[in-house]
């Protein structure tokens, strides 16, 4: 039934628990592991030209870290890729492409302050990929805990 799951991250907290569950759900269906991190064009074009390559070296070695931290949640087989361009975007273009049958994400990541229920790129998912879409809700710090001693 679920083949391919793909786990868009951005190494952010909501995203980390996205994760985790995801990683739950892939091995609940024997499925395989795509975990996508985009370096976003909106952070690269407004920087200055002279610090442009630097930043994007540096979200690329942050997305790269974002995938390392899914490689390290399980013993399972992850495929990874980072790409660059708007979030919704590509990770469309590339569930297409891995032809995944569920993607999943946090609901509260680095731009969820722009976002008033899901968070932007969750949001522009669930809106717009025509596959099932897994949001998996960033805990407050009391759900959080309350989540650890269970």
């Amino acid at each position: 039934m679920f083949e391919t799951v793909v786990i868009a991250t951005d190494g952010s907290e909501s995203a980390t628990r996205a994760v985790t569950v995801a990683l739950d759900f892939a091995a609940a269906f024997d499925a395989n592991v795509h975990a996508l991190s985009v370096v976003e064009e909106r952070d690269l074009e407004g920087s200055p030209e002279r610090v442009r390559a630097d930043l994007e070296a540096a979200l690329e070695d942050t997305a790269e870290d974002a995938l390392a931290a899914v490689r390290e949640h399980t013993d399972r087989s992850v495929e990874t890729a980072v790409r660059e361009g708007d979030p919704d975007a590509e990770i469309i273009r590339y569930a297409d492409d891995v032809d995944a049958d569920v993607v999943a994400v946090g609901t509260r990541g680095r731009h969820g302050e722009h976002a008033y229920l899901l968070g932007s790129v969750a949001e522009g998912l669930v809106r717009n990929c025509d596959r099932p879409v897994l949001t998996v809700r960033q805990l407050s710090a009391d759900e959080t805990e309350n989540e650890a001693t269970a």
